[in-house]
């Protein structure tokens, strides 16, 4: 991994994300109000950091060190996952809101297709095709088709764990930024800088809660991370980061992962880190997520 290419990416995302948040900001799509959301302070936030940080974490990827496949696989997970994720907040029917992948999930085998269940389809072909695009050939057919699947899988639990931890300010740029940091020894190293550099520059507004990611910047923030380890990890490691990312996600439509942290002090100081001071019920959700 270059420093250099780590620096490059991390000011080519910043730059993207700085450029695109400020033309968005002259003139939001369909107009202001349909990028406001209320947090859990019950206090409206902006959607619009979402697209920016999608749009420089894709173009920071698509700069970063590694091989051309490797970092087009990245940039193909990234966008497809905040594209999907950005179709999820701005269509969501909310007079008939199914929550957790378990209810989207039932909502298709009824037949009936949610924005949410779009989202779950839509990224999980992109991380598909991200992991095939991306994933070296090594051995056996099967073993190729193996590793794809797993890739695959990884790359689109990700992207749906990190959006989980959207609930709260700066929780999904600091975890996002802290996976991303442990796999910058990789192949895809050189897209640490484009998620440091994405994250710098959204979270004066994520932590100040003027901003939320949304799905479109969580899931894209997730698919980044995820390609990362998806192609930089012996199968082994994969193998038991998918397995860690499916038992959080089961664990979520039980438990409440802000009442967890709550109740852990370390996590509580790092969660807390430049945010306003709670005045909420502890452990309450965000009814954006």
């Amino acid at each position: 991994m270059g420093l250099a290419r780590v620096l490059g990416a991390a000011a080519l995302a910043a730059g993207a994300t700085a450029g695109v948040r400020r033309l968005l900001d002259l003139d939001p799509p369909g107009g202001a109000a349909r990028w406001t959301r209320t947090n859990h302070r019950g206090e409206p936030v902006s959607l619009l950091e979402g697209p920016a940080v999608a749009a420089g974490l894709a173009a920071g990827a698509l700069a970063s060190s590694g091989d051309p496949r490797a970092r087009t696989a990245a940039a193909i997970a990234t966008a497809g996952a905040g594209a999907f994720g950005l179709v999820d907040d701005l269509a969501e029917d909310t007079s008939v809101r199914t929550k957790g992948l378990r209810g989207h999930l039932g909502a298709l085998a009824r037949g009936r297709v949610t924005t949410g269940g779009l989202k779950v389809l839509g990224i999980g072909a992109t991380s598909l095709l991200a992991a095939a695009v991306g994933t070296p050939r090594r051995g056996s057919a099967a073993g190729h088709a193996l590793d794809v699947a797993v890739n695959g899988a990884l790359v689109a639990g990700t992207a749906n764990l990190v959006n989980l931890l959207d609930l709260r300010p700066g929780r999904a740029l600091k975890a996002s930024a802290a996976l991303s940091v442990l796999a910058a020894g990789g192949p895809l190293g050189g897209a640490t800088g484009a998620v440091l550099g994405a994250a710098a520059v959204a979270a004066p507004g994520d932590l100040g809660e003027r901003d939320m990611l949304g799905d479109g910047g969580a899931n894209a923030l997730g698919a980044l991370v995820g390609t990362q380890w998806a192609l930089g990890a012996p199968r082994p490691v994969r193998l038991a980061a998918l397995a860690g990312v499916v038992g959080l996600t089961l664990a979520s439509e039980r438990v409440s992962f802000s009442a967890v942290i709550d109740r852990t002090p370390w996590l509580r100081r790092v969660d807390e880190l430049g945010r306003r001071p709670a005045n909420g019920p502890a452990g309450g959700e965000d009814t954006t997520a």
